[in-house]
Order: structure tokens, then C-alpha cells, then sequence
């Protein structure tokens, strides 16, 4: 559908600006579907009011993502394979762009609709995966496509931050019935009054951390995606890094000629292409003194080197065949390289940041009564929202400023379930099941969403 379409034409930049929407728009629904894992528990213990809530939250949201990083945004970035990263037509940007937002915003949006707590993360990914499983099936003729080091190294943050929330959580509350023994913070808050000042306090504290983690965890996440998009629209502007130092441009430079060998020496499938684009990388960056130098009609092939080059590396380190001094040289060389060129204009965070934090303001009802009312056997009480976000807070801000994406729903709800099983009231199996179900299928229906959407598109 989009094979006639070339890169920089009217319909090319129209179809990219509509991803730039999309991309917004899943942001924005990014907040209003995971705003509830932060104000369910100061909700349901009448420690805030609703709009007091969830106003808050979404400034606490907006502040995640301008104080956080970007190695989230990067690492999921890495998922898709380069012979698509950086095309050099634009029928594949155009595909790859509205595959991907569209699969993951029609199960966001959906799983909302029926009040359950799904991960916009598993859906983003799921999505992602999805165009690299086209590449793998239609275009490749050597075992390229899948990037599965990074996709288990995703997924795995993924998988077990669930379970960490619901073992941690479930301890930290028996820890508070071990040491704190007053009535009120095991039972359910009387009608429109708040719990003991010190627990309100406590909760609040606990859901202005679960916010600010939100946003420098998902935050990330769309600033990846804008990137990817932008670099598409304006690739002479954004396919570099053009802050880029005189001497971080010399030591990237003065890397390739041992990067080209090592992807040449112990690399997988790309070997060639990898050593081919670090040398011609390297050639292009030593007598530059600013990556302005390089002209705007370039800057788009540089960059398609570079991810070329960085795919090399981790085919060598996902080489278990490849002497491990290699696969530690490979991994050292790939972080060098990505902190040296990965970077999100301050307007890019600043504009994830409203999507997020607006978004937050509004639709957060359907998964608020599911967490407080529909979860547990029992309505939540103050020590549960507390161990529950105590514990949530600590893991997604970890997560976030470390580099590793994890479920902000995942890690909130399997945290209210632990402190359910901890309290002995048990949790409702037809909601578990609901929500268990809607996150096995997540990555199945998204990567079958994408890829069949890529495929037909491009």
C-alpha cells in the first residue's frame, strides 16, 4: 500500500505526521489507563479526593519525564531490526510507524474501555516485536530480523517485576502487622474520612512516587517513539546527535576500525554489513570537528551506519560461539556507543511529558474501581495501599533510571494482590483471571496486530 511512497515526499511526510499524532495519542492514553495504579490507593482510603488525585498525579507524571532518562526509550528503540530502523525509502517508515501505534493503541485503548489493568509497556512491545517478526518472515534470507538478546532482556524485566511487587508487598504488609497494631489501618475507612494522619501522609508520599516512577519509566517510552518518528519526518535535523563534542566525535571515530573487526571476527548474520557501516562510519567521523559538518542529505545514511553498526554488536554479544573477551568487548563498545548518540531534544521530553500528564487527568474511574473493588475479596485498606506502593514506587523508579522497562500496572496490581493473600482475605479469581488473561494475550495480539499490519502497509 505504501511501496510507491519515497522518503521526504508530500505523502510521506503527511503519513509521518500522522504517526506524530498517534504517537501522542497513545501517550495521552498511556496516562489515563495507568493513572489508576498510582490514586486507586489514596482514592480508596479517602486520603485524597479524585480530582485532588489524579491532578496531582499527572504533575508528579509530567515531572517524572523531564527529570528521567532515556536508556528506556533506547532500549526499546533497539528492538527493531536496522534494515527497517532507518530505511532509505519511506514506505517502510511509514509502515513501520503506523503499525506499531495503531496495534498497541487499538489494545490500550480496548483493554481501558473494559475497565482492565493491562500494560501499555506489553502492548508497545508487543507491537514492536511484531515488525521485527515481518522483517524475520518476508525479507530476510540469513536468520536476520528478531533481536533476541534484546528481546529477552526486555521481556524480562517485564515478566518478573509482577511477581517481585506481589512477593515484596506481600511481605512489607505483614511487616506493618508485625510492628503496627492499630485498628484503623487493617479496616475499611469510614465514608468520607480519611485514615491516621501519618498513614495519609504515607499513601500520599507513596502516590507521588508511583507517579513521578510512571513517568520516568513510560515516560520514556513515547520519547522513543517521537524520536523514531521525527527522525523519519526531519532526518536532516534529528537523524544525529549534533551536540555531539569534538571529543566524543574523535573517540566514536577512533572505535570503529576495532569495532569493524571484532563484528568481522565473532559477529552473527550481519558481520558484513555491521563491519562494512562501522568503517564507513569511522571513515566519515575522523576529520569532522561537529556533526553539522556532515550535510543534511547524509545525515540519514550516517545513521543507518550506526545502527547498522550497533546491531553488529550485539549479534556478537547474543554469539555464544564468539570468545567471551569478544562478547565483553562487544557489550563495552555497544554502551560507549549509544551513550555517545543516543538523545531527545528538550522539547521531545517536554511534549511526552503533557501527553502523559494530561492524560492522566481523565478516564482513570474504569481501572480505579477495578483495583480497589474487584481485585481483592476485601475493599483495600490504608496498610495495603502502602505496602503496595511503597513497594511499586521503589521497583518502576529503579527501573526507570537504570535502563530496564518494566509494567507500572503489573508491578501496582501484583502488589495489591500480595497484600490481599497477605491479609488472608485472598484475591477474586474471576478479576485475577481477567487480568491474567489480558496479559497473556497482550504480546500474542499486538505482535500478530503489527506484523500483519506492516506487511499489508508496506
Amino acid at each position: 500500500m505504501f511501496a510507491h511512497l519515497t522518503q521526504g515526499s508530500p505523502e510521506t511526510i503527511a503519513i509521518l505526521t500522522f504517526c506524530f499524532v498517534l504517537v501522542l495519542f497513545f501517550e495521552f492514553s498511556n496516562g489515563f489507563h495507568d493513572t489508576a495504579n498510582a490514586v486507586a490507593t489514596v482514592i480508596y482510603t479517602n486520603s485524597l479526593r479524585p480530582v485532588v488525585a489524579v491532578v496531582w498525579s499527572g504533575i508528579m507524571n509530567f515531572i517524572g519525564v523531564i527529570a528521567g532518562g532515556i536508556a528506556v526509550a533506547y532500549a526499546l528503540v533497539e528492538l527493531i531490526p536496522p534494515e527497517v530502523l532507518s530505511p532509505p525509502d519511506g514506505s517502510l517508515a511509514a509502515g513501520l510507524l503506523v503499525a506499531v501505534f495503531v496495534a498497541a493503541l487499538l489494545w490500550n485503548v480496548g483493554t481501558w474501555y473494559f475497565g482492565i489493568p493491562n500494560s501499555s509497556s506489553h502492548a508497545l512491545i508487543g507491537a514492536l516485536i511484531g515488525i521485527a517478526l515481518e522483517v524475520a518472515l518476508t525479507r530476510d534470507a540469513g536468520g536476520l530480523g528478531i533481536e533476541w538478546a534484546q528481546v529477552w532482556s526486555v521481556l524480562g524485566s517485564l515478566l518478573v517485576s509482577p511477581v517481585l511487587g506481589f512477593v515484596l508487598a506481600l511481605i512489607l504488609f505483614r511487616l506493618f502487622r508485625l510492628f503496627l497494631h492499630q485498628k484503623a489501618l487493617y479496616e475499611r475507612p469510614p465514608r468520607d474520612e480519611p485514615p491516621v494522619w501519618w498513614m495519609r501522609w504515607l499513601l500520599i508520599l507513596t502516590c507521588t512516587g508511583v507517579s513521578f516512577s510512571h513517568g520516568t519509566n513510560d515516560g520514556q517510552k513515547s520519547i522513543g517513539l517521537i524520536m523514531l518518528t521525527i527522525i523519519g519526518l526531519m532526518p536532516a535535523s534529528y537523524a544525529l546527535n549534533l551536540e555531539m563534542n569534538r571529543d566524543q566525535i574523535t573517540k566514536a571515530a577512533g572505535a570503529m576500525q576495532s569495532t569493524a573487526a571484532l563484528i568481522e571476527r565473532s559477529g552473527g548474520a550481519r558481520k558484513s554489513d555491521g563491519a562494512a557501516a562501522a568503517r564507513a562510519l569511522g571513515s566519515r567521523l575522523a576529520d569532522l570537528s561537529s556533526i553539522s559538518d556532515i550535510p543534511p542529505d547524509e545525515r540519514s545514511a550516517r545513521r543507518n551506519d550506526l545502527n547498522h553498526t550497533l546491531a553488529g554488536l550485539r549479534d556478537v554479544q547474543a554469539n555464544k560461539a564468539a570468545p567471551e573477551a569478544d562478547r565483553k568487548q562487544a557489550k563495552a563498545a555497544h554502551d560507549e556507543l549509544m551513550r555517545t548518540v543516543q538523545y531527545a531534544p528538550w522539547w521531545v521530553r517536554v511534549l511526552s511529558a503533557l501527553c502523559l500528564g494530561l492524560g492522566t487527568m481523565v478516564g482513570y474511574r474504569r481501572i480505579v474501581k477495578t483495583l480497589g473493588e474487584r481485585l481483592g475479596k476485601s475493599h483495600l485498606v490504608p496498610a495495603q495501599g502502602a505496602s503496595a506502593e511503597l513497594v511499586a514506587a521503589s521497583l518502576i523508579g529503579f527501573a526507570g533510571f537504570t535502563g530496564y522497562p518494566v509494567s507500572t500496572t503489573h508491578v501496582v496490581t501484583g502488589g495489591i494482590a500480595g497484600t490481599m493473600v497477605g491479609s488472608g482475605a485472598g484475591v477474586q479469581r474471576r478479576t485475577v483471571w481477567m487480568i491474567a488473561a489480558a496479559w497473556i494475550l497482550t504480546l500474542p495480539a499486538t505482535i500478530l496486530l503489527s506484523c500483519g499490519l506492516f506487511y499489508l502497509l508496506s
